[in-house]
């Protein structure tokens, strides 16, 4: 009787080891596919990112805003790269104006620079009259024929200057600026422009 049981716990514990056996395959193979789902994902989402690449976010990216209140030069430095007006290492406009704290948009109006011309648009009072339809109506006018927007935005912190670079599928405008070599990014452009009562933009025109 001894003998018998046993033999019955030996052919349980071989048949359990078997069980054992199958499911560690099963779960290595499991895990294999996991990995090999994983890899190809990433390799599709990279591949992805890589055809959709926009020359404005390069230029962005390699741009740097190098003093604390050169904002407008380094709106206007954007614009000029992205033109390739200059090359990526130029910063003249920023070390000629440095921190200088009583500058406006009015030093760039009308002012030609390597072949592009600044242009100040809506110097008007901010209030319930400024025409907010009006200046979203250039800003969507410029976009569409692929050029950029220089705008200042009132934030908590003031009123930096962001560049204008597209219009999503639902109307806003997202908006582009440096703090150092740090990139902002606004969304709800059009939102900031009518809680502030309106704000001044630059455009620029390209001629021979």
């Amino acid at each position: 009787m001894y003998l018998r049981a046993t033999n019955i716990s030996m052919y349980v514990i071989q048949y359990l080891d078997k069980i054992i056996s199958i499911m560690k395959k099963i779960l290595f193979s499991i895990v294999l596919i996991s990995i090999s789902t994983s890899v190809a994902f990433q390799s599709n989402a990279q591949t992805r990112k890589n055809d959709n690449c926009d020359p404005f976010d390069a230029v962005v990216n390699n741009h740097d805003q190098i003093f604390q209140s050169s904002g407008i030069p380094s709106a206007i430095e954007l614009v000029l790269k992205y033109c390739r007006a200059v090359d990526p290492n130029f910063y003249k406009l920023q070390n000629e104006w440095q921190n200088k704290t009583d500058g406006s948009f009015h030093d760039f109006d009308n002012k030609k620079l390597y072949g592009i011309t600044f242009t100040q648009k809506f110097k008007l009072p901010r209030d319930a009259n400024f025409p907010i339809d009006s200046i979203f109506r250039t800003i969507e006018k410029e976009l569409r024929v692929g050029k950029k927007v220089i705008i200042a935005l009132q934030l908590e912190t003031g009123w930096p200057i962001f560049v204008v670079h597209k219009q999503t599928p639902n109307g806003e405008f997202v908006s582009y600026s440096k703090l150092g070599s740090h990139t902002l990014i606004i969304r709800n452009t059009k939102e900031i422009v009518k809680r502030s009562n309106g704000t001044e933009i630059m455009t620029y025109s390209i001629r021979p």
